[in-house]
């Protein structure tokens, strides 16, 4: 299911089961309804209601309650019922503009609240909601997403692709991997990959951040300890390496450990074995090891904070991972697999607008997918089942994005360059869909072609101008075919 979607969408009809007992209310929305080819079927009381809920045939998409017609023992009742739908209807509740304050509108059963007279953006922003709610539901019963797929490296940049590829070389061997990258970027998703795609998947996968234990106590989280060590040790604990037996042990942010531990690690990496803080029994160790830091580590052994010997034996097999403002192409597909993630821990949905998802792409993102999540959850709680354009996206994701409005045509969304003559303008989505990739590509291809002709060809001044390294300037204009026109620029 494609969750990015325009804002002005046409309505899906439906059904709508209105309890209300006064004519005039019925007959205005009835029209209102039947406008928008929304079926309207009107019970009287909630036992009528009940009834209709229990009958066969086509299931409501809308609820939609008068707030006096319904007391809190009645609400109670209705939400049971709901529960026990294989897809659950959206809850509306109406109420009159002169109607004394209800509680109903708060009430987070309810997706939102119709006041009466209404405002057709009003009523379809609603609907929009209850549809998306639906679409959620009907998601759930079709498929439950695994959630061995949040293990996945969601994208389909050329970066994303090759990391991948990787991990399938690497996840069946017993190698070492050192996964390095600015934090947020992912590396325990790929740690977890690792170990999913691996032989020993069916065994612990456990985690550790070196990095937030204090180094006093490291040694005993990691080997564990007898009864008695130390002050505090009133019982034997097993450490990290004993619960990973036969399994995969991710010591994340290895750079922040401390030089002794350093030692005692590598020691535990060369012999395979290690001992109890408080003991001298040897205990073998059969785990595979994954590291993962932000730190540069060559850098960091050149500051003598680093042992070289222990960077060379984690450093069997290195995986750097790409920050997100180097893979924009990926940020649709991550958006999407955010999205079924919150809806499958039941936290609700949201949808972006194409011109949402375009902003994020102009930014620069340096908190990387955890950032992205994070915005993702916000949306989706201030905007419980609701759309997301631009405008309503935080400040700091909207910078040098503007909404022009057009005479007699859809708005379009303004990309401001440094100059006055370096803005483009995009389209709003148009009735008929788009491909957003191939558009995402071609604005993409626009840009960079825009930055070489403004650097007279130098890649190096075109890369500055698009904030990116010229690596990965070289790397896209091979994916569009552009080189061949700058061979005399001399890369």
């Amino acid at each position: 299911m494609n969750r990015i979607v325009h804002g002005v969408s046409a309505l899906a009809s439906g059904r709508i089961l209105l309890v209300d007992s006064e004519q005039a209310r019925v007959d205005y929305l009835e029209n209102i309804f039947s406008f928008i080819d929304y079926k309207v079927k009107v019970v009287d009381d909630f036992a009528e209601l009940q009834t209709q809920i229990s009958s066969k045939g086509e299931d409501p998409c809308v609820i939609l309650v008068h707030g006096s017609d319904l007391d809190e023992s009645e609400l109670e009742k209705l939400i049971k019922k709901i529960e026990k739908m294989s897809v659950k209807p959206a809850l509306l509740v109406l109420q009159g503009e002169d109607d004394e304050s209800s509680n109903w509108k708060a009430d987070s059963r309810f997706i939102g609240c119709l006041i009466l007279p209404t405002r057709f953006d009003d009523l379809h922003d609603l609907l929009h909601k209850a549809q998306i709610y639906r679409e959620q539901q009907l998601s759930e019963n079709l498929s439950q997403r695994p959630l061995e797929l949040f293990r996945s490296l969601s994208g389909n940049s050329r970066a994303t692709r090759h990391i991948n590829k990787m991990i399938e070389q690497v996840a069946e061997t017993e190698a070492t991997v050192l996964i390095l990258g600015e934090s947020g970027t992912g590396k325990e998703v790929v740690a977890r990959k690792l170990h999913y795609k691996s032989t020993r998947r069916g065994m612990p996968f456990v985690p550790i951040n070196c990095g937030a234990i204090p180094a006093d106590l490291l040694e005993s989280e990691l080997f564990g300890h007898e009864k008695g060590a130390f002050t505090g040790a009133i019982s034997t604990r097993q450490g990290r390496f004993e619960l990973a037996s036969g399994g995969t042990l991710f010591l994340d942010e290895i750079g922040d450990m401390s030089m002794p531990m350093q030692v005692k690690l590598l020691r535990v990496l060369q012999e395979r074995t290690f001992e109890r803080v408080g003991s001298n029994k040897t205990i073998q160790c059969n785990v595979r090891i994954i590291a993962a830091t932000h730190r540069n580590l060559e850098e960091a052994i050149t500051k003598q904070k680093f042992r070289e010997d222990l960077f060379y034996r984690l450093n069997v097999f290195p995986i750097e991972m790409p920050p997100l403002r180097e893979r924009v192409e990926d940020i649709p597909v991550l958006v999407n697999d955010l999205i079924s993630r919150i809806e499958t821990e039941k936290r609700g949905s949201v949808r972006l607008t194409p011109a949402a998802v375009m902003a994020l792409a102009q930014y620069s993102w340096p908190g990387n997918v955890r950032e992205l999540a994070n915005l993702i959850e916000r949306m989706a709680i201030l905007f419980p089942y609701g759309v997301v354009d631009v405008k309503d996206l935080p400040e700091k994701f909207r910078t040098g994005i503007s909404v022009v409005e057009q005479t007699g045509a859809l708005p379009v969304v303004s990309i401001s360059g440094e100059e006055p003559d370096t803005v483009a303008a995009v389209p709003r989505l148009p009735n008929e869909g788009l491909d957003l990739k191939a558009h995402l590509s071609s604005l993409e291809m626009n840009l960079i072609q825009q930055a070489l002709d403004e650097s007279d060809g130098v890649v190096a001044h075109a890369a500055k101008r698009l904030n990116m390294r010229r690596t990965t300037l070289v790397e896209k204009l091979r994916k569009y075919g552009l080189q061949r026109s700058q061979e005399s620029t001399g890369f």
